[in-house]
């Protein structure tokens, strides 16, 4: 390489610096930016998710210390002051309190309050279904069997998340119609489930035997 070459490629190189300085001058605060988007965004998130853990930890601590009281109608009271940023944190909340309404001989007012879970649809199944479960629970006395059993049927249908306690519970509205056989084939049926709890499963079993009924299903399937 000739000392002319040598020199045009020098001041190629100078000029290509010089370029790429006057770029980042005109230009590299859009760098700056974006680098300080990306650690702004990191650091977001991670006071994002900060705060969520520690209003979760504060809703936590203030259940924990409603639940406490020995009182069930205080506890009721406590739980309603309680305030959920979520609609599902929202809906636990109104079960809770629900339940300590029940216990303090307030039925009426549980069932209304499982009944602004049951019909948000904005709530995944579980809850609505749950909270529908619970309403049952505390109208035995006071809806028809007919009513109990269409709505036990809705909770009862494949798929749904509580179809086998829905299912336990046709059972034994089965047993007071007097429909024995048709209460324990249903019995049958739930022990016989994939998706079956042992405790559900040994009430089955249990029901089965009190009521003169055979355990024996493989005998009755091939019957």
């Amino acid at each position: 390489m000739s000392d002319t070459d040598s020199f045009i490629d020098e001041v190629t190189e100078e000029v290509r610096r010089d370029r790429m300085f006057l770029m980042l001058k005109r230009y590299g605060w859009i760098g700056g930016v974006v680098v300080a988007l990306i650690v702004g965004g990191a650091a977001y998130r991670e006071y994002d998710q900060a705060k969520t853990t520690a209003a979760a930890e504060a809703l936590g601590d203030a259940v924990i210390a409603a639940l406490a009281e020995n009182e069930t109608d205080k506890r009721a009271e406590a739980l309603a002051t309680i305030t959920a940023e979520t609609p599902g944190g929202d809906a636990i909340l109104k079960m809770l309190q629900a339940g300590a309404l029940a216990n303090s001989d307030q039925a009426e007012a549980a069932v209304t309050l499982l009944a602004e879970i049951s019909s948000n649809g904005d709530l995944p199944v579980i809850y609505r279904h749950t909270a529908t479960f619970k309403a049952l629970g505390l109208q035995q006395d006071t809806l028809s069997v007919q009513d109990l059993r269409l709505q036990y049927d809705t909770l009862a249908q494949p798929g749904a998340p509580l179809r086998l306690l829905a299912q336990e519970q046709l059972a034994l509205i089965d047993i007071s119609e007097g429909e024995v056989e048709a209460a324990i084939e249903r019995l049958r049926a739930i022990i016989e489930d994939a998706e079956v709890t042992s405790d559900l499963q040994d009430r089955a079993r249990q029901v089965i035997v009190a009521l003169g009924g055979s355990l024996d299903l493989s005998a009755t399937s091939q019957g």
